[in-house]
């Protein structure tokens, strides 16, 4: 026996709404598909997601929690601009967090963790092959962190994940400017860190994520930043 015709849909679960419109804006941001400084139409947003205004003002509060979004005196939102002025601070941080996270990871990690680092490698050396560049900063950055498990300091961990997550825009100028075509360097670069990583080479490990992380800023640097890296002896 049928179900009538008119019984209702399954209703959404309380705040999966504020989710999805959250985590599709949060991409978007990030991906560059909505740029620096476009400004963010609640009604356009609540008609395109067939919802309320209400979870909408819900996903925009959380992203202007995490910098994403900038609330405009007159309460409207553009996505927030990228700091170009300051982007020194954040390569001193970026620097700073490849060369801790690998090196914690060469003296901590256990063998099982291997694994999900040789995973993450293997997702973005096709990524790599196949000249996806949203695909190659998502697993770049599921690379790094994993690595940065395998060193077992959570604030360190939680850190440098936002710190990947900031340099997403960043990171999609920065592959435009090869076209999105890396060479295989840094896909062997990787290679490299891992076999550091599995020998315990502490400073080996430091160094070559040191390497990898300032050749990621000069580039970007000649690009739209100014010079200027943290020496820091660890």
């Amino acid at each position: 026996m049928s179900e009538p015709a008119d019984t209702p849909a399954p209703e959404r679960k309380r705040g999966s709404g504020v989710k999805m419109v959250y985590d599709l804006l949060r991409d978007e941001i990030l991906d560059l598909v909505l740029p620096p400084g476009s400004p963010i139409d609640e009604v356009q947003l609540a008609e395109r997601f067939g919802m309320s205004r209400t979870p909408i003002r819900e996903a925009l509060v959380r992203l202007s929690g995490e910098g994403l979004v900038h609330t405009l005196p007159n309460r409207s939102a553009v996505v927030a601009p990228i700091d170009f002025l300051n982007l020194h601070t954040f390569f001193d941080a970026l620097v700073l967090m490849y060369r801790v996270t690998t090196r914690l990871a060469a003296e901590h990690h256990r063998p099982e963790d291997l694994e999900p680092i040789r995973a993450r490698q293997a997702e973005f050396a096709r990524a790599v092959a196949d000249q996806n560049a949203l695909a190659m900063i998502a697993t770049n950055a599921a690379f790094h962190s994993a690595i940065a498990e395998a060193g077992r300091n959570p604030y360190f961990l939680g850190l440098f994940n936002r710190i990947l997550d900031e340099g997403r825009r960043i990171l999609r100028i920065y592959y435009n400017s090869y076209e999105d075509r890396l060479p295989r360097q840094f896909v062997d670069e990787h290679e490299e860190i891992i076999l550091k990583i599995a020998g315990r080479d502490l400073d080996g490990a430091d160094h070559l994520a040191r390497i990898h992380a300032e050749q990621i800023v000069r580039q970007v640097q000649t690009l739209f930043a100014r010079g200027g890296t943290l020496d820091i002896a660890l």
